[in-house]
Order: C-alpha cells, then structure tokens, then sequence
C-alpha cells in the first residue's frame, strides 16, 4: 500500500468527464436563463426560494472540496473522535445562524446582504468591515477550490495543475455568470443529488472493500491511547474547541450562508437550516471515516500528504467506474461551493459596495447586475491566477478567521441591543484584530501578567459564545447565566494552561476584545436607535425603480409589502 501510486486516467478521458460535468451544468441553468435578468434574482431569488431548494444548497455550498480531505484528515490524525468533531462542529456552523437569521430577517426582510442590514444600523465604516472580511474570505475559498481541482486533475490524469484550476474555473463562471445566485441554487440542487447518490455507494464501498467492522475493530490496536480515546484532549483542544470557537464566527461572517437566509422564504428558514444541518454532518463524518479506516490499516499517504489520503483509498480498493465516479464527486462539491462564492462577491459588490456607497440609494439595477458580472469574472481570474501558484493562503485564512471571529458580537448586539454604536462596532472590531494578531504570532512573550491577561480575554471570549448560543435559543436570562457559569469555569481551568494552545487562545481572544470593548463604549453613550427604521431603509431595487417609473415616492413602501430603497 505504501508503494501505491494512484490510477490515471488519459487526458481524454479527464477532459470528456469534466466536459459532461460542467455541460451538464451549463444546460441545466438554461432552464432558468431569462432573457431579461433582475437584480433582485440575480443577488436572492426574489426572496422566494423554497425549502428543498433551499437546504439542498446549504448543504452543498457548505461541503466544499476541503471538506473531503480536512475530514479524512482529521480522522488519520486524531482517530475515533476525529470525524465527530470537523462533521459536527461544521454542521453547528450552519444551526446556529438560525436563531439570529429569524431576527436579521425580521429587521430587514429584503435585503440582499448582512451588510445592508448593518449600513442601515450603523453606516458606511461597519458595513464595509464586514464586506471587506467577506471579499476577502470569498476570494480565498475561491482559490482553495480552484487548488483543489488542480490538484485532483493532476494526480488522476496527465494534465497539468494548471490546466485542472482553469478548466474548472471556467467552467464555474459559464454556468454562474447570467443568472447568478438563481443558477447556483439550482445547480446546488442538483450536484447534492448527486454527491448523496455517490457518497452512499462510496463511502460503504471502500469501508467493506477494506475489511468492514471486522478490519475496523481489529485494527483499534494500531492506534495510540489518545486516537483510541473518543474524549481525546489532544482531539479536543488541537481540533474541536477551535472549531467549536469558529462556529459562530462562520455562522455571522460568511456571505454564503447570510445570502441563503435572505433568500429562502421567511417561513421555510427553520427547516431548511435544520435540515442542512444534519445533512452535511452526515456526508462528512462518513468521509471521515475513510480516514479512520486508514489510521487503522497502517496506511501511509502517499508522499506524505495527507490529500492524497482519500483519492489513495479509492484508487487502491475500487474499480475505475467508482474513481470516475469519486473525480466527479469531488468536482461537483468543490463547483458547489465556488458558484456560491462568486454570488456571494457579485451580491457584496452589488449591494454593498455599489448600491449603498457608491450610487448611496440611487441604485440602477440594470448597472447592478453589470457590476455582480464583472465581480465574477474578475473574481475567477484572481482565482485561477493565484491557484495557478500554488501559494500559501494560510495567513490570510489566519486574518479572515480572526475578522469573522471579531465582528460576531458587535453584529448581533448590533441587532439586539439599542445602544450599540457605530464607533463602538467598528473601534472593538479593530482593537480585536489587534489583540488577536499579538496572541497569535506571539508578538509578546505569553508569560507573567501578559499571559494572565490575555487569558482573562479568551476566557470573556469563552463565555461570550456559550452565551450568545443559549441565548439564541433559549433567551436572554437563560444566556446570561450560561455564559456566565462558562466565564468562571475558563477562568479556573484555563488560567495558566491556555497559553500554551496559540491557536485557541487568540481565536477567544478575539471574540473577548470585540465584546469588551463594544459593551463599555455602548454603555458610555446615550445613542438608543430605532430598529423600526431599518426595513425602511433596506429595499428590492428592482421594486425602487419600479415605483420611480410609476411616479411614486421611493421612500413609501411598494406593494405587496416590499420596502424600498431609499
């Protein structure tokens, strides 16, 4: 095994695969292509996607092409308890925006972004923040999928690394490019069907091919007392609490689910998130377990990198027609995820940027979907060029993690909480950052009264996010004291021990700086804002320019309840 060299297709092959992939595609959003596209559609579907639509493409935007090799990843590495904790603290990533969704959409039922919602609590300096961290965040999830295409077309095929980012890129933007985020819904749609369908044939496929339960017990003697262990602290504290820390922080900063929440009918938001939920847990810890399988058999990745591990698994067990099969599952979950992200850019680009900063309410729709165009195919050249590089992204994963981590308080006090300012939500963002940056790479010693200090932050940090969990979904009182039995128990447990875990530390310590300072500047002022206001202030621009045309005031609600822009 350890000798193995992965099977190969010919270039034709590959090619014709990747053609009848993303042909497919292609034809399947002509269904839906209208001759004249509207804004409105082009950024969230009129707000009217429907629930099995709608968890569908939850599901397969959230399974991306990291997704596979993170999964069996963390299974070769951490053992039994390693699928459970990358599957079901990505799932939480997706539930746990629930309880806040209902009120973002309840505050702003037409909104396109979480941006707009906050340029209207706040202004422009806010807003941008949280554009700025999704642009960023997008751009980088675009270049992680063009890598991995790359990466998989190279080792199954004799086509370059080059040649995979390209073609897949392409490939993405023709299917993406006219109608938008109503294309990547319904091909969403279509690749999870897909994905399920071969999943369910795969994943059992190679576990009995290597042996089934039998090869899997046997095997448990391989594993040291730590990847035996199903409540494993180096499982826990190397993987799960920073997972676990980083659900929220997803949940709030990432376009991609907030476009999904603006979009599906208001009424359908509960089971759709439920539903896509358990759906990803499922697909992913079973990946997982193929890593599993590996740690338990002795396998060695080949080369040495652990991305080789699954596409090694599959080559060594199964037959061509379920590589072929495995080549396309790959590529549909990681086109899923990047049709999203450029929706995503196009939608922040349109709204965020255009629409409430540069037109400032005045928005021409038809010059707004110019601009989510162009977002998206310039969006795809970054992508492909810096895929084509091969170049380190964990830095800027690093910056984006901890801007998302930094924005989760102040965007839901925002939207809770009267007092919250402008300057208390963007000073705390950036003081956040800051302290972030100082934990994480260590720019001072962790030691002595620095080290207590900053521990004392990560331990607010600690209790902020229970809190604002419990509080999401049982209330107020019932957050308060949960957050508040958490910020002891970090302060017992962790003082002195939590410095040695960097990546944790300053994860915590970012939601603990923006929460410090955000409540103590918010306290300080007298500001009180009118949530009232917001829907007012956030509108369909389509229905805007339909009531200037018809010679109504476009500060006066349009019909059929659609606020518009004003």
């Amino acid at each position: 095994m350890n000798s193995a060299s992965l099977h190969q297709f010919s270039t034709l092959t590959v090619i014709l695969l990747m053609i009848a992939f993303y042909g497919g595609t292609y034809l399947l959003t002509l269904s839906i292509r209208k001759k004249k596209e509207d804004a409105d559609a082009f950024m969230v579907s009129n707000h009217r996607v429907g629930f099995g639509i709608g968890a569908a493409s939850m599901t397969a935007t959230w399974i991306w092409a990291a997704s596979f090799y993170a999964a069996a990843t963390s299974g070769y590495t951490y053992g039994v308890s390693g699928p459970i904790h990358y599957g079901l603290w990505g799932a939480l990533m997706i539930l746990f925006i629930y309880p806040f969704g209902r009120r973002f959409r309840r505050l702003a039922p037409n909104a396109h972004t979480l941006g707009e919602l906050i340029h209207a609590r706040h202004g422009s300096s806010s807003q941008l923040i949280l554009a700025l961290s999704n642009l960023l965040g997008s751009i980088i999830s675009l270049m992680v999928n063009f890598t991995a295409a790359g990466a998989l077309v190279s080792v199954l095929s004799p086509l370059s690394f080059q040649a995979g980012v390209i073609i897949a890129g392409v490939g993405v933007l023709l299917y993406t490019l006219w109608s938008g985020f109503r294309a990547s819904v319904l091909t969403d749609f279509a690749q999870l069907v897909a994905l399920m369908a071969i999943a369910v044939v795969i994943i059992p496929a190679v576990f009995f091919a290597m042996g089934g339960p039998t090869e899997l017990v046997a095997g448990l003697d391989n594993l040291t007392a730590e990847q035996a262990n199903f409540f494993s602290m180096d499982a826990i504290l190397n993987q799960g609490a920073p997972f676990f820390v980083a659900v929220l922080a997803y949940a709030i900063g990432n376009q991609t689910i907030s476009q999904r929440l603006f979009a599906v009918n208001e009424d359908h938001i509960k089971p759709t998130f439920l539903t896509a939920t358990v759906g990803y847990g499922a697909i992913v810890i079973g990946l997982g377990m193929i890593g599993l399988m590996a740690l338990t058999l002795g396998v060695e990745p080949l080369n040495g990198d652990m991305n080789n591990l699954i596409p090694q698994m599959v080559s060594s067990y199964l037959p061509p027609v379920f590589i072929a099969a495995f080549f396309i599952l790959v590529i549909g979950s990681l086109s899923s995820t990047a049709d999203s992200d450029l929706s995503a850019l196009s939608a922040i680009m349109m709204a965020d940027v255009y629409g409430k900063n540069i037109a400032r309410g005045k928005a021409d729709p038809r010059r707004m979907l110019l601009v989510g165009r162009i977002t998206m195919i310039v969006a795809t050249a970054i992508g492909i060029v810096f895929a084509s590089f091969s170049l380190d992204i964990l830095v800027m994963l690093v910056f984006v993690g901890a801007l998302w981590g930094a924005i989760v308080f102040p965007v839901i006090a925002s939207c809770f909480w009267s007092r919250v300012t402008n300057a208390a939500f963007t000073t705390s963002v950036l003081v956040a950052m800051v302290t972030f940056c100082v934990a994480r790479f260590e720019w001072l010693p962790m030691t002595g009264v620095a080290g207590l200090g900053f521990e004392f932050l990560a331990s607010i940090g600690g209790g902020i996010i229970i809190a604002l969990m419990v509080f999401g979904f049982l209330g107020r009182v019932a957050g308060a004291v949960a957050g508040l039995a958490a910020f002891v128990a970090m302060l017992v447990f962790a003082t002195g021990f939590l410095r040695e875990y960097t990546v944790l530390l300053a994860s915590l310590t970012a939601y603990g700086t923006s929460t410090l300072v955000c409540v103590v500047m918010s306290l300080a002022s007298r500001e009180r804002f009118d949530f009232d206001t917001i829907a007012e202030r956030v509108g369909n621009y389509d229905a805007a320019e339909a009531a200037t045309v018809a010679g109504e005031h476009p500060s006066k609600p349009a019909p059929a309840g659609l606020a518009t822009q004003r």
